[in-house]
């Protein structure tokens, strides 16, 4: 059995990187070829490897540089939670994102099952220093 805290830190990790670098491969590594992947409430779950590379190409596709923060994460028994910030240019305007990604691993350490929500600003922000008790903070702020 994987250890779930490592695994978590090494999804938090992941998509930090990679997500500002825009490379989709590194993340779609972190998920199991059978994943549901609900990117937000209302919209339908995308499904497996070829529904993550779907959605984080498309997402990715749209935004400009990046910058991302992740919390440290929360980890219960096969769950972790992960909140996320990132201050970007999507479709050529100013944004912040900022969520909370609850995942569910198996004993491969392999995201089973992922569910997020989040809210947008339109507006380009760092975090403020108190957004999360678990924030990694980001040494150029």
């Amino acid at each position: 059995m994987t250890d779930i805290r490592a695994a978590a830190a090494r999804w938090a990790r992941t998509w930090s990187e990679a997500w500002a670098a825009l490379d989709v491969e590194p993340i779609v590594a972190l998920y199991a070829p059978d994943v549901t992947f609900s990117t937000e409430p209302f919209r339908e779950a995308y499904r497996g490897h070829d529904g993550v590379r779907e959605y984080v190409t498309r997402a990715f596709g749209e935004e400009e540089s990046p910058r991302v923060w992740l919390s440290e994460p929360i980890v219960d028994g096969d769950r972790a939670a992960i909140s996320w910030w990132a201050a970007l240019r999507e479709d050529d305007a100013d944004a912040t994102l900022a969520g909370t990604s609850v995942l569910r691993y198996d004993a491969d350490g392999l995201v089973i099952e992922q569910w997020d929500a989040w809210n947008v600003l339109p507006d380009r922000r760092a975090p403020p220093s108190d957004w999360s008790p678990f924030a990694r903070r980001d040494p150029d702020t």
